[in-house]
């Protein structure tokens, strides 16, 4: 391998396969990081990605992947498990003498967080920053995609989520992507760094709704839901959505949300990234068909 060459965690999920698209459009030498070779492994091969079949959560595997790598993405899921993939991440890089390491928190990650996802990225960033690898920290605030999730009840007429009125610029992965491939092709400036990063304005979720009612011409209304009568009605949905781990961290962070903790603007995203963050109007037009088919 290049000693040029990048590793992606988290590869076929939303920001992993973005940036490895922008990545492989630059002619970068990328290693995908998948949990199994599948038809999304597939089609990153077909992009002249090297694919390596791994676990974040298994010493070796990462110790592995990491091998001859210049920079690499981490990205760990709201699930439980990532202060250990931390540790073993962060080891396996020093052994490896990586020069660097984007890594994906989130807005929501401080020391007093109530949710245990959010407080255990916060630890992560501590973790990284003592393994004496150059790491640079992401903290989006919430995803643009999140309207996606619930595409169902939009269809139905509804956008039921525990979130009241406080607002958020949400960022879509795309915008993200822009700035990991960046970060991880020319880190050198971004050593120790900890960027929050926003969409295009704020809103609140009812506002957003309204933006989505207008943009299909159907009538969406918002309501404020309880997370326990939420998960009630996302039973059977997806496995995320029957897992304990992740009601506590949308409980909390809805409690974060009504408080200001996902609020904000910049101009990092056109700064790093290169372009300005996509709008909400633009994301919805763009995925109209998701909310409508």
């Amino acid at each position: 391998m290049s000693d040029k060459t990048i590793l992606v965690t988290g590869a076929t999920g939303a920001t992993g396969s973005a940036t490895i698209k922008l990545l492989a459009e630059r002619g970068k030498s990328v290693r995908a990081l998948v949990h199994k070779e599948d038809e999304r492994s597939k089609n990153l091969k077909r992009q002249g990605v090297e694919i390596c079949v791994g676990d974040l959560l298994d010493f070796d595997s990462v110790r592995a992947a990491v091998e001859g790598i210049h920079s690499a993405y981490f990205i760990y899921p709201i699930a439980p498990g990532i202060l250990e993939a931390t540790a073993y991440f962060a080891q396996a890089a020093q052994e490896a003498k990586l020069q660097a390491i984007v890594n994906m928190s989130q807005a929501s990650a401080r020391r007093v967080a109530k949710s245990h996802a959010a407080q255990n990225h916060w630890i992560a960033e501590r973790l990284f920053g003592r393994s004496g690898v150059p790491v640079t920290h992401l903290r989006p605030t919430l995803f643009a995609e999140w309207i996606l999730y619930f595409a169902g009840f939009i269809k139905a007429g509804l956008l039921p989520l525990p979130m009241g009125t406080g607002v958020h610029a949400p960022i879509t992965t795309g915008d993200q992507a822009r700035v990991i491939a960046n970060i991880l092709v020319a880190p050198e400036a971004h050593s120790g760094q900890v960027y929050p990063l926003y969409g295009a304005e704020e809103m609140s979720f009812p506002e957003m709704t309204e933006m989505v009612a207008q943009i299909l011409g159907k009538a969406v209304r918002y309501e404020r839901t309880e997370p326990t009568a939420l998960r009630a009605m996302l039973q059977g949905k997806g496995r995320k959505f029957d897992d304990d781990f992740f009601w506590q961290h949308l409980r909390e962070i809805s409690i974060d949300h009504h408080n200001g903790v996902f609020a904000g603007t910049n101009d990092l995203v056109e700064k790093i990234g290169g372009e300005k963050p996509t709008t909400f109007r633009e994301f919805i037009e763009r995925n109209r068909a998701a909310l409508t088919a």
